[in-house]
């Protein structure tokens, strides 16, 4: 590490050449669909996931993941190809065989010196995941690319971009952990289910719903301003302790059933955030979160699907109704949402964006992304269980991450990032 100006450690990373990865033995050819679901959300997510052993160090860490990777690609086929654009102007993969990026890279120091990946570092944790230099757009970037950094402690970490419409949260977790049972030489034990013609649109399509998660929203409070000042990142942990004094304020007053963890924190977080920037009482202001369909659609989907299987739901509101309800207030819309989510409104979205093409719109939204639920933290190549994972950046400012947290991951950390002195403002509201 070297001392910037600042007086912070930097980390120099030396990343070697990229090589392509193909899958180890022949696989199928050609176009593979990818549902409206996919389309919705074709960006980049990048993780780290460091590792460090204390019986084994990092000597072949490159070698055991770079072939293990190439055999789950095997399976997962599609990863290994490259996005293209069909005859009907929607994304497609061209099942090319090419194989994902792989980049062998090492740092300067100890894995621990990376210091705490708990709210997202763009600068420094984006050294440990490898960028297609140049690329002007995602049908340029292959849907997986891997770097493995040594350290030299014998530590290790492995930092991945993976595109969203190859993989949501689940299926991304579901990949990832298949990947370390092959480089433990274990058979998959959720081999990938990868039809996603199953969730088609309709012909022809029905909609039935108004699908406001699509709706541009007036900035009537000049937000675009306050965005010009610096950007602020912070991460907030919530104790089992505080996530039960917030489910109880939820709850106070409250005509409808007990709120769950989600509900009363995105709730929280919504009203909190809408008072930071304060947003003029009439500025209608938008939730937005994604539903796992999974379970919810008719008939569910099959074990292993590895597509996108979540739905964008939403509630609309006024700041000033947010701000001058108790908390059950808001709690009510976050459940109403929720309750939204069933076969008929998922497929209506789908046949939404078949007739539409449209895609979600951001303006006056909180959009918030839950990955508590997610066992990143259970991936395991030969080295044991992270020390730490998670994302290397928050995808778009509208954007909220909820995350497990400490040993049993009974806490949750809500990172976001807002400008300075709305930061001020949210730091105080979270003080309960």
């Amino acid at each position: 590490m070297e001392k910037s100006n600042n007086n912070t450690l930097e980390l120099v990373v030396k990343q070697g050449q990229p090589t392509l990865v193909p899958p180890a033995e022949e696989t199928d050819k050609g176009l593979y669909f990818l549902s409206n679901l996919d389309q919705n959300i074709a960006v980049t997510v990048r993780t780290i996931y460091c590792f460090k052993s204390d019986e084994r160090g990092n000597e072949d860490a490159v070698e055991v993941i770079k072939d293990a990777l190439a055999k789950v690609l095997v399976h997962y086929y599609p990863a290994a190809g490259r996005l293209t654009i069909s005859s009907e102007g929607k994304l497609i993969i061209d099942c090319s065989g090419e194989g994902a990026v792989f980049v062998e890279a090492e740092a300067n120091c100890s894995i621990e010196e990376i210091g705490d990946n708990t709210k997202p570092d763009p600068v420094t944790l984006g050294k440990l995941v490898y960028d297609i230099p140049g690329a002007k757009n995602i049908l340029e970037i292959p849907p997986v690319v891997a770097q493995v950094t040594k350290f030299n402690c014998g530590g290790f970490v492995l930092g991945l971009g993976m595109n969203h419409c190859m993989f949501d949260g689940i299926a991304a977790m579901e990949f990832i952990n298949s990947w370390g049972e092959t480089a433990r030489g274990l058979p998959l034990k959720v081999p990938p289910f990868l039809d996603r013609n199953i969730l088609k649109a309709r012909i022809p399509p029905s909609i039935q719903f108004p699908h406001l998660e699509f709706a541009e929203i007036e900035d009537i409070s000049c937000s675009t301003e306050l965005y010009k000042e610096e950007m602020h990142y912070r991460s907030f942990c919530f104790t089992p302790e505080k996530l039960n004094q917030i489910k109880l304020k939820a709850d106070e007053n409250a005509t409808q059933k007990k709120s769950t963890t989600f509900e009363a924190l995105s709730a929280f977080v919504w009203r909190a955030r809408s008072q930071s920037l304060k947003l003029n009482p009439d500025q209608k202001t938008k939730l937005l979160f994604a539903v796992d369909g999974r379970t919810r659609f008719d008939p569910l989907l099959p074990e292993g699907y590895s597509g996108n299987g979540i739905v964008l739901t939403n509630s609309i509101c006024s700041a000033g109704e947010l701000v001058e309800n108790p908390l059950s207030f808001t709690v009510r819309l976050v459940q109403e949402a929720v309750k939204m989510v069933d076969d008929s409104y998922m497929r209506s979205a789908i046949d939404y964006f078949e007739v539409t093409r449209a895609r979600p719109s951001l303006s006056a939204t909180l959009l918030v992304t839950t990955w508590s639920r997610l066992s990143f933290h259970t991936t395991d190549f030969g080295w044991g269980e992270p020390l730490l994972s998670g994302p290397v950046a928050l995808p778009e400012k509208e954007v909220i991450l909820f995350l497990s947290h400490g040993k049993d991951r009974k806490s949750i950390n809500v990172l976001l990032g807002l400008p300075a002195s709305a930061m001020k403002i949210f730091e105080e509201l979270m003080q309960i």
